[in-house]
């Protein structure tokens, strides 16, 4: 498996696992595919993919309980597990609360904690929550999601024992802002940068100009994809419930894209 490298995490998978709308909704657990979703959970460590990205909203919880069950029996130094805390729990107390359950329900520690979305709680009242958890040992790293680059660096500021290890953000081929300053400044400090929605919920796997290049590759415009994120030095995070698109997602960390086809990736938008 090929692995991305970083300052302050060191090396992790270099393509993760999301799981929005495993286990269920938006708080609301769905226990209806159940087998399905721990046999596809499974299925995707054995491949290789080892990160995988949850959160104690997904589902309420069940998500999380899903990865639990799916990560029995594997080594545990070999994972690594990402949830996230809502903001509503931002409070200090709060926070060490929902980090416990969340510990529980996955059986194990969080490798990865992120704040979910910002709060109208001070974030140095949550990251003060963090560095407690992670003297606890319940947390390994702690970082934010959904946050702007001037919130990157208030949170940065506000962390007295520890540093702020990684920024989890919406980025994609077609969704590029943080290009102009979260991702640079994340890459230049040594902070994991993890992409979510990369594929644009199927968008593209169906983009011309991806499968375009891929034809060059013999892999698809999914592989292409994920593969210029890898090479960008982002850790895209793509959701999959399905072996065949597990087995697609794997396959795209044997592509090796040549400087050209990068750039030319790089010039475009949707």
């Amino acid at each position: 498996m090929k692995r991305a490298c970083f300052r302050l995490v060191g090396c992790i998978p270099a393509v993760g696992l999301g799981t929005w709308g495993i286990g269920g909704g938006y708080w609301a657990p769905d226990r209806s595919r159940d087998a399905e979703w721990v046999d596809a959970l499974r299925y995707a460590v054995e491949r290789g993919i080892s990160l995988i990205d949850t959160a104690e909203m997904y589902g309420g919880g069940h998500a999380e309980e899903l990865v639990g069950l799916a990560i029995r029996g594997f080594p545990r130094e070999e994972l690594f597990l990402v949830s996230k805390v809502w903001p509503s729990h931002a409070r200090y107390e709060d926070v060490l609360k929902s980090a416990e359950r969340s510990a529980a329900r996955l059986g194990t520690y969080i490798d990865l904690y992120l704040l979910h979305w910002p709060s109208d709680v001070p974030i140095c009242e949550t990251v003060r929550a963090f560095e407690a958890l992670v003297d606890r040992g319940l947390i390994r790293f702690f970082g934010v999601s959904n946050f702007t680059l001037d919130q990157i660096k208030e949170a940065e500021a506000c962390a007295k024992r520890y540093e702020l290890a990684a920024v989890q953000n919406r980025y994609s081929l077609y969704y590029r802002r943080d290009e102009a300053d979260v991702v640079p400044y994340a890459l230049a400090n040594g902070i994991m940068y993890m992409a979510y929605t990369p594929l644009e919920k199927g968008a593209l796997a169906r983009d011309r100009r991806l499968a375009e290049v891929g034809r060059r590759y013999g892999a698809t415009a999914t592989q292409i994809a994920l593969a210029w994120y890898v090479k960008r030095g982002v850790v895209p995070i793509p959701k999959a419930e399905k072996r065949a698109h597990i087995d697609e997602i794997a396959g795209s960390l044997e592509v090796e894209l040549r400087e050209e086809d990068f750039l030319e990736l790089a010039r475009w938008s949707s």
